[in-house]
């Protein structure tokens, strides 16, 4: 009896014991997972958070809130080139040396980028079927680009300039064809006006987010942020593809045409060229392009004069380093407040809303002129992007008022290259003159003024039609 009991003892006491090790291990394991759980709890909390946030009334379903994400992607890769290139070209040698090095990355660069980047919105035309493709490769090429430069800013070789070249050229076209295929991804109930304000901000708040870690790989080594670079540009080439394959879908759509194309235009096609023109479709859409010209052209040429300018005469008791942090700062808050104002006045009298901005940011440009000074210079590139952001919206209202669905898709593609091409215009401006602060903004005052005046009238007469010629009824 004792010899039959001993080993249910034995297996008893050590079933016990196995027991107690299990139970001890299984505590192990579970302060193991708590820990592991507390410690990425971080990380996925924000990105639930992140998530919810873009997918937010119906982005989610009609796949908008992919294309958020994939635009923050794209700013947060951009920010880090810029924050290598800056370093680079600007801030590694002396005034005069730097200005000479942009003016040569101005030539190099985005010159030859004035002739390519009308050719952008044509050619992208031709792909319709392809934009998934397109904006994929518009983010490889800048991956693969990143590792150029990486090697280029430890050499300090001329390969940089045709390197950033296509960097320029691959960002462009990838926002032209972001600019296309925000049509596509309307949630119900979402006006034009409001899906392009959440894809415009969620870009901006990942660039403000990123620029600081890329100043802090900077600090690592000129290479750091480049790396940083590759890895988020080909982590949006992949998330490029989850956009819903309806962005490639060219279903009912056409080819819209600026004035200027027209005369390139020859036989059987003449007639459909005017139809298709963006000037028969109302002169609202053509006035309010040349008001955000104006406007885009001002951005260019205070971000290159007011670099100079402000690293040669810092505002008062600051450094040069923190003056340029304090005057993009203003201009990044005022960007995002208008977004945010954009996306709460929805698409009501765009016209009238550029007009009005356009009026703001002139006698904001005046009044810096005339008394110059730090808060004042400021208070003018926190208006100017406050101005460019909800003109930039209110031109995409009036787009979606007054272009027909068929060609709705090409004119974004088209209005965006112009856009762009009036930024590298004013940066040139901006290079070129003398570092005298009131002359710099005296000159982007005659900027504004010359965008208003031009405009004005016209936008303040299609205000009182219905975009089709006809007065408003009462």
């Amino acid at each position: 009896m004792a010899a039959a009991r001993s080993p249910q003892g034995a297996a008893g006491i050590g079933g016990v014991r196995g027991s107690s090790r299990g139970g001890g291990s299984g505590r192990v394991g579970g302060s193991v997972r708590a820990v592991g759980r507390a410690l990425h709890l971080p990380f996925t909390g924000t990105a639930r958070g992140i998530r919810k946030a873009t997918h937010a009334h119906g982005a989610g379903e009609s796949g908008l809130g992919k294309l958020i994400e994939l635009h923050a992607v794209n700013g947060a890769g951009d920010v880090m080139i810029t924050v290598a290139l800056a370093s680079t070209v600007f801030f590694s040698v002396p005034t005069d040396e730097a200005r000479g090095r942009v003016a040569l990355y101005l030539a190099i660069t985005m010159a030859p980028f004035t002739v390519l980047a009308p050719v952008i919105g044509p050619l992208l035309d031709r792909l319709p079927h392809g934009r998934r493709a397109a904006m994929a490769a518009a983010m490889l090429a800048r991956a693969l680009l990143a590792l150029v430069l990486s090697g280029a800013v430890i050499t300090g070789s001329l390969g940089l300039y045709p390197a950033a070249l296509g960097v320029l050229v691959a960002s462009k076209a990838y926002g032209v064809v972001r600019s296309a295929v925000v049509p596509r991804l309307l949630p119900p109930g979402f006006s034009l006006v409001k899906a392009n304000s959440r894809v415009t901000l969620g870009g901006l708040l990942a660039t403000g987010a990123a620029a600081p870690v890329g100043a802090g790989l900077q600090a690592l080594g000129p290479r750091w942020p480049l790396y940083g670079a590759f890895a988020i540009f080909v982590a949006g080439t992949f998330l490029s593809f989850r956009l819903p394959p309806k962005v490639d879908s060219a279903k009912g759509e056409d080819i819209a045409l600026l004035a200027s194309d027209e005369e390139h235009v020859r036989g059987p096609r003449r007639r459909e060229a005017r139809r298709l023109g963006l000037r028969t479709v109302g002169p609202a859409v053509t006035h309010a392009l040349g008001a955000n010209a104006a406007l885009r052209c001002l951005s260019g040429f205070l971000i290159f004069f007011l670099a100079f300018l402000l690293r040669e005469h810092p505002l008062t008791g600051q450094s040069a380093a923190v003056s340029l942090g304090i005057v993009g700062v203003a201009a990044g808050v005022g960007n995002a407040l208008g977004t945010a104002v954009g996306a709460w006045l929805r698409s009501r009298a765009p016209e009238i809303i550029i007009v009005t901005v356009l009026a703001i940011v002139l006698g904001a440009a005046i009044t810096a002129a005339v008394f110059f000074g730090a808060f004042l210079v400021a208070c003018l590139t926190a208006v100017a992007g406050f101005a460019q952001a909800l003109a930039k919206l209110s031109l995409d209202a009036l787009i979606q008022r007054d272009v027909p669905e068929p060609v709705r898709t090409s004119a974004f593609a088209r209005s965006e290259t112009l856009l762009q091409v009036s930024w590298v215009f004013g940066g040139a401006v901006g290079i070129v003159l003398p570092l005298n602060g009131t002359l710099g903004l005296a000159v982007a005052a005659c900027i504004v003024a010359a965008g208003w005046l031009t405009t004005a009238r016209g936008l303040l007469a299609s205000a009182r039609r219905d975009g089709t010629g006809r007065p408003k009824l009462a």
